[in-house]
């Protein structure tokens, strides 16, 4: 009779293994903590998905309170860990601007008339997760505004399911008006020469779009002079680039869910994941895509033959009529900043496009570097050989990563020498 507990013992902990094992590309330091996270994050999104069909609450709202329940706790070991990280010199104050809620990180005042550095920064999330407040934002976020004597502004713009494009954006817009208005800069003691735009993932797309919006806009007096994208996602009509099918299925973002992600960024049903997925979405039946919009994201001329690899085009001849129609946001630059004009990208600011070799999103952002470029701007592509995506917030014991460390030290660096 003793043997049942052993027995059963012995098959949770394969079960458990099979459920947390996923081969991972040789290069990726720290393979089983990234295992076990991402093997959190799944179960995490299962749970959420069978509340949502028994009628308990909608799943994102479920895994935004379980993330909360995760990053307390981890605060807490943090905090008895280290002292908790909290930088003492910097000032935070959740206020407002133009009604948007803000959280503002203030260095300690300098001499008598010295300026500082001002930036703007949008969380990642997939337009659905995500905090300006908490987790390793706030971390991250304290530590620019105390090493780098600068008042940073995060963003908490609206989320899905509560609000579908264009709102995140006009949000985030709204705010970086507010912010460079020549009263607020003065009130901050912020140099108008010295303002930046950043964000992650999602909030990489938020900057990028933002940033072609404010460079165009002869009512803003005062521009942002750089700005900074951490993996951003650019693009929604190829879902087959060679870092799309090389990383499809490599955590923490799989192909599967970015494609989720947009579908639900543009309001739109997700029955349609399998269209986008096969690139139906974007065939040339659509005569709204004309071949000069083709060219602004065709990787086989944009991206180095390294990246290219074998990988062949994928453009269907007849897909899904109507997508284009349905789905607008799929053409419109203020979702998909890749897409705008030379016209434009000549007049954004000098860029840091941060990437990683194992993430899907990694060609949108070396795509975007290279037209930037090609439009005369300064661009530095700081590209992880081992990264992956997400690693960049992955900063904070006991879910840090050493490419972690090293993505953050490279983009502190280049805002201290840029900004």
């Amino acid at each position: 009779m003793r043997l049942k507990p052993v027995v059963f013992t012995v098959l949770l902990t394969v079960a458990f293994a099979y459920y947390v094992y996923i081969p991972l590309p040789d290069a990726i330091q720290e393979p089983w903590k990234l295992m076990l996270l991402d093997a959190g994050f799944r179960a995490t999104m299962h749970l959420a998905t069978l509340k949502d069909w028994l009628g308990f609450d909608h799943y994102i709202r479920s895994i935004r309170k379980s993330t909360e329940g995760f990053e307390g706790i981890m605060k807490g070991l943090h905090s008895s860990e280290s002292g908790g990280g909290v930088m003492p010199g910097v000032k935070v104050s959740d206020i407002t601007f133009a009604g948007i809620p803000v959280r503002v990180y203030e260095p300690p005042a300098g001499g008598e008339g010295h300026l500082r550095r001002g930036l703007m920064f949008y969380h990642g999330g997939g337009w659905a997760l995500g905090s300006a407040k908490k987790g390793s934002y706030d971390a991250i976020n304290r530590m620019v505004s105390d090493e780098l004597n600068t008042v940073v502004v995060s963003v908490e713009y609206r989320l899905y399911p509560e609000v579908h494009f264009p709102v995140p954006y006009l949000d985030c817009l709204a705010a970086a008006k507010h912010f460079l208005s020549p009263e607020v800069l003065a009130k901050y003691a912020i140099d108008p020469e010295r303002v930046g735009v950043s964000g992650d993932s999602a909030g990489g797309n938020l900057a990028a779009a933002v940033a072609q919006e404010i460079s165009i806009d002869d009512t803003v007096s005062v521009k942002f002079s750089v700005q900074a994208l951490i993996y951003p996602v650019l693009q929604a009509l190829d879902f087959s680039t060679p870092s799309y099918l090389q990383n499809q299925n490599i955590p923490i973002l799989y192909r599967s869910l970015m494609v989720r992600f947009w579908l639900q960024y543009l309001g739109a049903d997700l029955s349609l994941q399998p269209q986008l997925l096969a690139n139906n979405h974007s065939s040339m039946h659509h005569s709204t895509i004309t071949p000069e919009l083709r060219a602004r994201l065709d990787w086989t001329v944009l991206l180095p033959p390294k990246h290219k690899k074998s990988y062949k085009l994928l453009v269907v001849e007849k897909g899904s009529q109507g997508i284009t129609k349905e789905l607008p946001g799929l053409l419109d630059v203020r979702a998909a900043p890749l897409l705008a004009g030379p016209e434009v990208l000549a007049k954004c600011p000098r860029a840091y496009i941060l990437t990683c070799e194992y993430d899907v999103l990694r060609d949108d952002g070396m795509m975007y570097a290279r037209r930037l470029q090609d439009a005369g701007v300064t661009v530095t592509n700081d590209h992880y050989e081992d990264g992956f995506h997400g690693c960049f917030s992955f900063i904070v014991w006991p879910m840090d990563f050493e490419v972690g460390r090293r993505a953050l030290r490279g983009y502190l660096n280049w805002l201290q020498n840029n900004l």
